[in-house]
Formats: structure tokens, C-alpha cells, sequence
């Protein structure tokens, strides 16, 4: 497959780059020759992601990373600035979640939940959008979810936050637009992650009935979410800002 040269040499930071999607980004980037930071809370699984994109022939680094906390990701950004000089692009794709009804969840899920989901895309935002002012442009792509766009039962905390992140995103896209500066969303359907395998586990009738429901009749796969990311990432998209692309084989459309 031919590479999008337009985006060789480029730098791009990728929270929840260990595993699932985040990581088919990390590697669809380096695919790419795109410069990348693998960043994960779980260390060894960001490390194990920067050596195969290293193995692409690009340089990638591997970063631990709390997105839930502030410093963590100021660290994390300050570390790959400090090995590639620049950042050009922001992929958030740090998540979580946990299938109950509203009624049975607690407070304390909440706030995990809108700690990752939400709040991790304003710290890693906050902390990466100065150097790109800075440096005259950049492009960032939250993970949002089409729960955000139409709800989903059994996830209605979970669709709050990737509703957030839908809403956060629009508005961050007016705001930096004048810095060249660009800001989508890419919002999965059901995609075949591990999340999703722990998600299903005593749910599995729920997740039948969603890929029955999708006109496709299967999950999405990490690698397919990821070219839609590579895409709007890429110049190529130089005149789209403040959009959410769903992936979801068209489980929802409008």
C-alpha cells in the first residue's frame, strides 16, 4: 500500500497506545513513517508497541501515563518533545468503561470513567495544544464513540463522556482553528478490542444484538477505526475540522 507521504517525519503523541485501538493507531502512524509516543498506563504494553513500530523503521518512544492525572500527561508530553523536537499530531484514545445499568452503578465508576474518558483528552489537550500554537499548526483526534452520539443502554455514564468528548471537540475546533490547528473525532461502533472481550463477559446477548443491528453483521477491527484516525490526522483532511467520523459499519447513521 502506498504511504501517505504527506505525513512522513511527522511526530504524533498516542494515549492508550498499548493495546486495541490506540494501538492500531501507534502502528498504522509508524506504518506511515510517522514519528510516534506510545503512551499507556500499562508501561510494559507501550514498550512492547514502540519496539513494532520501531521494527517499521521509524523512531518511536514509549511513554507510562496516567491520563487521569494532570502531571502525568504534562511529563509524558514534556518527554517527547524533549526526544522528537515537536509534536504534530494528538491521538486521545485512552478509555474504559464497564457495562451496568445506571440504576446499579456508584459514584465511584462515574468518576473513573469520566476521569479516563473525559477528563484524560482535556489533559492531554491542555498539555500538547501550547506547543502547537507555538509552532504554527498541529492536528488532534479524540476517540469518541458513536454511545456518544446515540446513547447505549447499559452504558449510559460511558456514552456521557464520549458525548463530552464529541461536544469538547467542536468547540476546541472553533477555538484553534486560527493556529492551523485542527480537531475531529473518530467514533467506533463495536470494535473488536480487549476492552470489548472483558465488556461482554456475562453480556454476551447484548453484543449479539448489537452486531445483529449493524447492517455489516460483524464488529469493526482496530485497524479499521485506525485509517479513519491516519486519515483525518493526515493533510489530506486539511479542510476538516470539528467533526465526528463514525465507524460503525452502520449501526448508526445520520
Amino acid at each position: 500500500m502506498e504511504t501517505l507521504k504527506e505525513l512522513k517525519e511527522m511526530v504524533a503523541l498516542v494515549t492508550g497506545g498499548g493495546s486495541g485501538i490506540g494501538r492500531a493507531v501507534a502502528l498504522a502512524l509508524a506504518r506511515e513513517g510517522v514519528r510516534v509516543a506510545v503512551a499507556d498506563l500499562q508501561a510494559e504494553k507501550a514498550i512492547q508497541v514502540a519496539e513494532e513500530a520501531k521494527g517499521m523503521g521509524v523512531e518511536a518512544l514509549a511513554l507510562p501515563m496516567d491520563v487521569r492525572q494532570g502531571a502525568s500527561v504534562a511529563r509524558g508530553v514534556e518527554e517527547a518533545l524533549g526526544a522528537f523536537g515537536k509534536l504534530d499530531i494528538l491521538v486521545c484514545a485512552a478509555g474504559t468503561d464497564r457495562i451496568a445499568p445506571f440504576l446499579e452503578t456508584d459514584e465511584a465508576l462515574w468518576d473513573e470513567l469520566i476521569a479516563v474518558n473525559y477528563k484524560g483528552v482535556l489533559h492531554a489537550c491542555k498539555a500538547v495544544l501550547p506547543h502547537m500554537v507555538a509552532q504554527g499548526g498541529g492536528t488532534i483526534v479524540n476517540l469518541a464513540s458513536d454511545a456518544g452520539r446515540v446513547g447505549s443502554s447499559g452504558e449510559a455514564v460511558y456514552s456521557g463522556t464520549k458525548g463530552a468528548v464529541i461536544a469538547f471537540t467542536k468547540a476546541l475546533a472553533r477555538e484553534v482553528a486560527r493556529y492551523g490547528i485542527r480537531v475531529n473525532a473518530v467514533a467506533p461502533g463495536p470494535t473488536d478490542t480487549p476492552l470489548l472481550h472483558r465488556l461482554r463477559q456475562g453480556h454476551e446477548g447484548l453484543f449479539e444484538a448489537m452486531v445483529r443491528a449493524t447492517p455489516m453483521r460483524r464488529l469493526a477491527q482496530p485497524e479499521e477505526v485506525a485509517e479513519a484516525v491516519v486519515f483525518l490526522a493526515s493533510p489530506r483532511a486539511s479542510f476538516i475540522t470539528g467533526q465526528v467520523l463514525s465507524v460503525s459499519g452502520g449501526l448508526t447513521m445520520c
